[in-house]
């Protein structure tokens, strides 16, 4: 019997599992033994890790195996979960952008839209969203499961293929050309209607879903403290509207301000020389695990 104390968490393998695994170290929780077992452990007596194929997270959810998960809103629609979807996790495997599942033909193929294949053959690894895909734009043709590789079954095998690309420069390297997106997809963090019937299991999913989305707001910025002269107050937030809303303190010196705030990282090295024009002074710049709204 399992402990009702206790959440199920389904986190991907494969190509997520690192930047999953950094995501979760980053809203607080350390996970070890990651690539040696699918039950890794962490340092919360709540939680139960499972690392699962994507593919398969929103079927477990759905049916109750596991109480929440991260996976891809794609395998989410691809298998026809019924899951409760608590919030979308913006990042991918190598870049912040979304995944794409695209319909892909030879450079030189006349196949122009998805209309061209009309009695033809596709290969996809998602073949129930190639289906509803073809099924929206009035197109019957015949869609074929892919085990992988899946691009190089064009055009000896298959018409087009259904591939899932982040860049598109895989698919460039191997010249193909992209007609039409099927869907772009993001993670989502799920969990089963099970779970979110149960009040300590769905106060603890939102506490998760808190702290995992305040470390997905963190990226790229940083929180920037300094002394600057009272006098200077107005001309810095003028002339730097970067620094909206500041968290302004009085120092026992009337004549000089705290001033700190949260700013994109990348324009610190644009910001500091003017504030050190302005008279600042003590300037810290600082990393952000976390930002919680």
């Amino acid at each position: 019997m399992s402990d009702p104390n206790k959440l199920k968490l389904g986190l991907p393998s494969g190509s997520l599992q690192e930047p999953t695994l950094a995501l979760m170290e980053r809203a607080g929780f350390c996970i070890s033994g990651a690539s040696r077992s699918y039950r890794p452990a962490v340092d919360d007596s709540e939680l139960e890790i499972r690392l699962l194929r994507a593919q398969e997270i929103g079927r477990y959810v759905s049916q109750g195996f596991l109480d929440a998960g991260i996976t891809g809103r794609d395998w989410i629609i691809e298998n026809g979960a019924d899951v409760e979807y608590i919030c979308e996790l913006p990042y991918s495997r190598a870049t912040n952008k979304p995944t794409k599942w695209v319909l892909v033909v030879p450079e030189d193929s006349p196949v122009k839209s998805v209309h061209d294949l009309e009695g033809k053959r596709i290969a996809a690894e998602a073949v129930g969203l190639t289906q509803q895909y073809l099924k929206s734009k009035g197109v019957t043709a015949e869609v074929e499961f892919s085990w992988g590789a899946t691009e190089v079954k064009v055009p000896e095998l298959v018409d087009a293929i259904v591939d899932i690309t982040e860049t598109g420069s895989s698919l460039r390297a191997n010249n193909l050309r992209i007609v039409d997106v099927l869907l772009e997809s993001y993670p989502q963090f799920v969990a089963s209607r099970a779970a979110m019937a149960d009040e300590w299991k769905a106060a603890k999913i939102r506490r998760l879903a808190m702290l995992i989305k305040g470390a997905l707001d963190a990226r790229g910025k940083v929180g920037l403290k300094m002394n600057l002269p009272k006098n200077q107050l107005d001309t810095l937030v003028k002339s730097l509207p970067s620094l909206r809303r500041p968290t302004i303190a009085h120092l026992t010196d009337e004549d000089w301000l705290s001033v700190e705030t949260v700013i994109d990282e990348c324009v610190v090295r644009e910001i500091i020389p003017r504030l050190k024009e302005l008279g600042a002074e003590g300037i810290i710049e600082y990393p952000l695990n976390k930002l919680v709204h």
